[in-house]
C-alpha cells in the first residue's frame, strides 16, 4: 500500500543555474545554490472540491496601481469626480497611450485614437475609414469607352475590360448544351460541364408531357439515383374516325443491365405498333398483344450477344423491363401487361366502386392465386415483388396479357408502376387519391399522383397516365 504522507517535491534542475540535480544534491554542484531554501510550492486552490469539502478562496491576483486622488484642503468641496479618460493607460508593450483629445472642451467627448506601430503603421481597427459610394457603376462592355461624365465615347477602347454581368453569353456550338450552373462551359457527352464540372439534369428524372385527353407524368423519385421507368402517350383514329387514346407505361428492371433503355425501348415500339395497327381497324385487344410483342423484340435487340451461355440462357441478366398499356376508345377499354404494372379504374361517380384491372406477374400474386395466402400476407413477405413475367432476352417465355372491358359509366384509367400503387395498393385506396376532377384535369391528376407517391418516400421511380373514359372526340388525330 502505498503511503499517505505527502513526499517533498524534488527538483530537477538548479534554480540558479540550470544545472541538472539528483535527488539527494543539498548544494549545486556547479553554482554552490542552497537547494534547502527554495520556497515551497504555493498551496493548490481547487475550484470544486472533489472530497465534498467547501473550496478555499481563491489566490489573489496581481495588484494594480490605481491613481491616488489628490488631497483636498478644504472640506467643504465635494469629493472630486474622476472620469475613464483621465486615467493614463497603457498598451500591450507597457507605453503610454497618447491621451485623448476633448473637442469643443467637452470631457466626455472622446474621440478614439488609432495606436501606431513602429514605423508609422496604424495598428488594430481603423476608426477613420473613407466613406462609400451608394452605387457601384457597372464597367462598360469590353470595346465601349465611356467619358468623364459616365456616357458612352465615340470609338472602341479595347484596354476597358468587359462586365460578365452585361455581356453577352457565348451560344454553344450546333448540337451541344450550354451548363445550367455556369452559362458559359458546354455539357459533354458524359452530362457534365467542361468548365466547372457540374453534373447536368438529366432530362428523364422527370417528365411530363399532356395531349387533352391523356397525360402522363415521370419521377425519379427520392432514393434512385436515375429514372428507369418510361412512357409513351398518343392518340389516333379508327377506321369509323371516332378516337383512340393510347397509354403505354414501362418500369426497368433495375437489377438488370440497361434498364433504363429497355423501358425506353419497350414504350417507343409498343406506342408505334399501336398506331400502326388501330387506324387499319385492327381489334384494339388484337392490336394491343402485337404492340406487346413489338416491344419484347425491341428490348431483346437490346441484349449484348458477348454474353451467350449455351441455348438455355442466351443472354444472362439482359436489359429488361415490364409493360403495361391502355387503349380508351369511346365504348372500350383495352389494356395489356407483362410484369407487375397496373392498371385501375375510378368512377367519375365516386358512389360506384373502382376496381384494379390487372393481375401481377409476381411471386405474391402466385401465392394468392395458388391459395398458399392471403393477400395481405403475401405482399408483406419480403419476395412479394419478385416478378415472374418481363420483357427481355432472358425471359423464359413471352405471356402477353389482353383484356377488353365496356364500362357504363364514366371514369377515369389509371395506368402507373409500383413506385405509385405502392403507396396505394388497393383500388379503394387509389380512388381516394385520384382528384374529383380528374376526367377534366388529366395532368394536374398525375402530377398529384405522383406527389402523392413522394410524399410517401419516394422509394422508387414513380410514372402515371390518367386516361378519361370514354375517349373525347377531339382526341382524334394522331399525336
Amino acid at each position: 500500500m502505498m503511503s499517505q504522507m505527502p513526499q517533498p517535491t524534488a527538483l530537477s534542475r538548479c534554480p540558479s543555474c540550470e544545472e541538472p540535480l539528483e535527488a539527494a544534491d543539498r548544494f549545486c554542484g556547479a553554482c554552490g545554490y542552497d537547494l534547502s531554501a527554495v520556497p515551497a510550492p504555493p498551496p493548490d486552490h481547487p475550484t470544486i472540491a472533489m472530497n465534498g469539502t467547501p473550496a478555499g478562496p481563491p489566490p489573489a491576483g496581481p495588484s494594480v496601481d490605481w491613481p491616488v486622488a489628490p488631497e483636498v484642503d478644504s472640506s467643504d468641496l465635494p469629493a472630486p469626480v474622476h472620469r475613464a479618460a483621465d486615467i493614463r493607460g497603457t498598451d500591450s508593450g507597457g507605453s503610454e497611450l497618447p491621451r485623448p483629445e476633448h473637442p469643443h472642451g467637452d470631457p466626455a467627448g472622446v474621440r478614439p485614437s488609432v495606436p501606431k506601430r513602429s514605423g508609422g503603421q496604424p495598428s488594430g481597427v481603423r476608426f477613420d475609414r473613407p466613406p462609400e459610394p451608394d452605387e457601384y457603376p457597372l464597367a462598360p462592355p469590353a470595346g465601349e469607352a465611356r467619358t468623364a461624365e459616365g456616357r458612352p465615347a465615340e470609338g472602341p477602347d479595347p484596354e476597358i475590360p468587359a462586365d460578365p454581368r452585361t455581356g453577352d453569353l457565348p451560344a454553344p456550338p450546333a448540337g451541344a448544351k450550354l451548363c445550367v450552373a455556369c452559362r458559359e462551359g458546354h455539357v459533354d457527352t458524359d452530362g457534365y460541364c467542361e468548365n466547372c464540372g457540374h453534373a447536368q439534369p438529366r432530362e428523364r428524372d422527370h417528365m411530363e408531357q399532356e395531349l387533352g385527353a391523356v397525360a402522363a407524368v415521370s419521377d425519379r423519385g427520392l432514393r434512385h439515383h436515375r429514372n428507369e421507368d418510361a412512357f409513351a402517350i398518343s392518340s389516333t383514329a379508327l377506321p369509323d374516325g371516332s378516337p383512340a387514346v393510347v397509354a403505354i407505361v414501362c418500369d426497368g428492371v433495375s437489377s438488370a443491365t440497361r434498364p433504363d433503355e429497355a423501358s425506353l425501348a419497350a414504350s417507343r415500339a409498343a406506342n408505334e405498333s399501336l398506331l400502326a395497327a388501330l387506324p387499319l381497324g385492327t381489334h384494339p385487344q388484337q392490336a394491343m398483344h402485337e404492340a406487346i410483342v413489338a416491344a419484347a423484340e425491341a428490348v431483346n435487340a437490346l441484349a449484348d450477344p458477348s454474353t451467350a451461355q449455351g441455348d438455355h440462357a442466351p443472354h444472362v441478366n439482359a436489359p429488361a423491363c415490364t409493360i403495361v398499356g391502355a387503349v380508351v376508345t369511346p365504348t372500350l377499354l383495352i389494356v395489356g401487361w407483362v410484369g407487375d404494372s397496373r392498371v385501375y379504374w375510378v368512377p367519375v361517380d365516386r358512389s360506384s366502386l373502382p376496381a384494379r384491372l390487372t393481375e401481377d406477374d409476381s411471386w405474391a400474386a402466385q401465392m394468392v392465386a395458388a391459395g398458399l395466402m392471403n393477400e395481405a400476407e403475401a405482399y408483406a413477405d419480403e419476395r412479394a415483388h419478385a416478378i415472374t413475367g418481363w420483357l427481355g432476352a432472358d425471359a423464359y417465355e413471352l405471356e402477353p396479357h389482353t383484356v377488353s372491358f365496356k364500362p357504363d359509366r364514366p371514369g377515369v384509367v389509371v395506368v402507373c408502376t409500383d413506385g405509385l400503387w405502392n403507396y396505394a395498393e388497393a383500388a379503394e385506396d387509389m380512388a381516394e387519391v385520384v382528384p374529383l376532377d380528374a376526367a377534366e384535369r388529366p395532368l394536374h391528376s398525375a402530377q398529384v399522383l405522383v406527389g402523392h407517391a413522394l410524399d410517401g418516400g419516394g422509394h422508387d421511380n414513380v410514372t402515371v397516365a390518367v386516361m378519361p373514359f370514354p375517349a373525347p372526340s377531339q382526341g382524334a388525330g394522331s399525336a
